[in-house]
């Protein structure tokens, strides 16, 4: 199954960009044998599409046939990582193709995507910027793919 992180915005080259690709490229690299990824970023160019209403609907539309949707959002469910490997483990389990996981702009989804996705996750009521939830995420991927491996990444 394919992971995707699906974003508004551009992320430019620096210690942020850095952390994805490397986090993304472990996923990658270490979910091969557990029948996950390749782990990999779709940016969308906020320029192009202004406002919550556009931003939402270009993610939606970016999604595969097939895939799963997960919008990143203040008011979703908080996991723990071994909750969200179990999650990515039952969508993979269950013949999913792809999880794409959504991050909005700087004024988040809309209503209309929110009801358009299978499982919204929070990393806490905090509000976090956009390069760092990118990161946290790719991370979270990491993390999960290396405890469904059984791997000593995770000492939870």
């Amino acid at each position: 199954m394919r992971l995707t992180i699906a974003a508004v915005g551009r992320l430019k080259s620096g210690p942020e960009r850095d952390l994805v690709d490397d986090y993304l490229k472990r996923a990658s690299a270490t979910g091969r044998a557990l029948a996950l990824g390749p782990a990999e970023i779709l940016e969308i160019d906020e320029r192009k599409f202004r406002g919550r209403s556009a931003q939402s609907a270009r993610l939606i539309e970016s999604m595969p046939a097939g895939a799963v949707a997960v919008a990143l959002d203040e008011r979703g469910k908080a996991l723990n990582s071994p909750d969200f490997a179990k999650l990515i483990a039952r969508e993979r389990d269950s013949g999913v193709p792809q999880m794409v996981f959504l991050i909005g702009g700087a004024d988040g989804h809309d209503n209309k995507l929110r009801a358009a996705v299978r499982h919204t996750l929070s990393f806490g009521p905090m509000v976090w910027p956009h390069m760092l939830a990118r990161v946290m995420l790719a991370e979270q991927l990491y993390r999960a793919v290396s405890i469904l491996a059984g791997g000593p990444y995770h000492r939870g």
